[in-house]
């Protein structure tokens, strides 16, 4: 087992108070930016500098095919993931677009979809997509270790390269492993974690509880944390779990996209708490039970935008909010520089 991993704490009173008193310097009154000011916090918390800088960004979309779409769980074939993969390489999907216009870095990793390793992935390839976990597990215990290794290993090569990181995701069928998720790690009923994914219909929505409640009823006795993921996980979700671990052990925050995403945070909570205080959540997404699970994480989202695409999309479009609190954080003009009283 690769875990407990180290992660270090971000309590620090004294760093805080130091944010808090910059913040109060600068020529507005205490507190009016609101979250800006308590982003900013989390940032510098997490990096362990007063002055965090969020200039050179990553996104990492990590891929993979789920063998749960055998039970009709999707409104589109398994082959889709393969063919956004190439569309993620070739620059035309809507988080490339987002990435050029934002000036993100974006990675794409194959963990482990249907076919022929594609050139100008990021090879992390567990397989051609995990089994009907229905059926039995989705992956092996050995498969879900490597998989949060690999996501280990590539989060410290990119916290040298990076300021801040975000993730997203593909893979048809993600919906259903990701609501499967959330319900073992925290008791929520399948009719509650469930919702449309990539558009099916009230009956489709009611055939995916189902799977759900049959996932959850055959993996009943599995209670350790790594071993759920490996049950009713995928390769990209475990990937991405060890990403988030692994970015936090190396202090770099990271933006997590919508409901796949939050899952694979929760995987990593639940492996290892310390993990949350290096995660901003994104956006709350239009997908059902998406703001259940992060009221179950305690965390609030940036934005509210009835974004359901994936992708990293809602990560991407919180990374200017970030951008404009650091530049007002760092950029403003402090009372005493302006020559305004700050008498109250």
């Amino acid at each position: 087992m690769p875990f407990p991993i180290d992660i270090p704490a971000v309590a620090d009173e004294a760093l805080a108070r130091q944010v808090t008193a910059r913040w109060d310097s600068l020529t507005k009154p205490p507190g009016s930016l609101g979250r800006l000011e308590s982003l900013v916090a989390q940032l510098a918390l997490a990096t362990g500098n007063a002055r965090p800088s969020v200039s050179r960004k990553a996104l990492v979309v990590f891929c993979a095919d789920h063998g749960v779409t055998d039970e009709g769980v999707s409104a589109y074939p398994k082959a889709v993931t393969r063919q956004m993969l190439l569309n993620f390489l070739a620059g035309g999907a809507a988080i490339n677009v987002l990435c050029r216009q934002f000036g993100i870095e974006t990675l794409v990793v194959d963990a482990g979809v249907d076919g022929e390793p594609v050139p100008g992935a990021v090879d992390l390839r567990l397989g051609p997509g995990t089994a009907n976990f229905v059926q039995g597990p989705a992956m092996s215990i050995a498969q879900a270790e490597e998989a949060l290794n690999n996501g280990l290993m590539l989060a410290q090569r990119l916290s040298g390269a990076c300021d801040i990181a975000a993730v997203g995701e593909m893979g048809i069928g993600n919906t259903t492993a990701a609501s499967a998720l959330f319900c073992a790690y925290s008791g929520t009923a399948p009719e509650a974690a469930v919702g449309p994914g990539t558009g099916v219909n009230s009956e489709g929505v009611r055939r995916k509880a189902e799977v759900v409640r049959l996932a959850l009823e055959r993996h009943r006795g599995v209670t350790e944390p790594t071993a759920i993921l490996a049950a009713l996980g995928g390769f990209e979700i475990a990937t991405m779990a060890g990403f988030l671990l692994g970015a936090a052990a190396n202090r770099l925050p990271v933006v997590v996209d919508g409901f796949i995403a939050s899952a694979a945070a929760l995987a990593a909570h639940a492996i290892n708490p310390a993990v949350l205080p290096y995660l901003l959540f994104s956006h709350v997404s239009a997908e059902t039970a998406h703001r259940r699970l992060l009221e179950t994480l305690g965390v609030r989202p940036i934005l509210d935008l009835d974004m359901r695409l994936g992708e990293g999309s809602g990560a991407a479009m919180a990374m200017p909010v970030l951008d404009g609190a650091v530049a007002l954080y760092e950029n403003m003009a402090t009372f005493a520089e302006g020559g305004v009283s700050n008498a109250l």
